[in-house]
């Protein structure tokens, strides 16, 4: 599975440790920056990583600043794009399950480094439900399809 991985400054060491992570496990990892710690923009690096995942380049993203809630938002604004932050496993679960999340976005300076894999873990390994749940996310993606033709 292909994995589309971006960070800000903020969140730039666990990225690192994702993307190292990731790749023992077997994962193809595409990073999309930023390289160091030094101060940046996030959406240059979440917004061509969302892009990727969006045209179908990834599986999954996984997005990663100071709080999760600008990589977050960022990521949203590209058509196809559904992403969660997600604070803990209990949100990622839920997030595929009934979201049909495609990118995850996580908050460097507020989780470990264990619960953020293991949140990565559970996000990657979750299926959509559907059901009801499709119903909802369709309404979704009808009004995003009207909005952008």
């Amino acid at each position: 599975m292909k994995i589309s991985i971006a960070s800000d400054h903020r969140g730039y060491r666990l990225k690192e440790h994702l993307k190292s992570y990731l790749r023992e496990k077997g994962y193809e990892v595409v990073d999309f920056g930023t390289n160091s710690g030094e101060s940046t923009d996030y959406p240059d690096y979440i917004i061509p990583c969302a892009e990727s995942v969006a045209r179908g380049e990834s599986r999954f993203g996984i997005v990663i600043c100071s709080t999760g809630q600008g990589s977050s938002i960022a990521a949203n604004k590209v058509p196809g794009i559904r992403s969660a932050l997600c604070i803990n496993p209990t949100f990622a679960r839920l997030a595929r399950q009934h979201n049909d999340a495609n990118v995850l976005a996580l908050p460097a300076d507020f989780i470990s480094l264990q619960d953020a894999i293991t949140t990565v873990e559970v996000f990657l390994n979750t299926p959509f439900e559907g059901g009801r749940h499709a119903r909802r996310v369709n309404k979704i993606v009808e009004y995003e399809n009207r909005r952008n033709s």
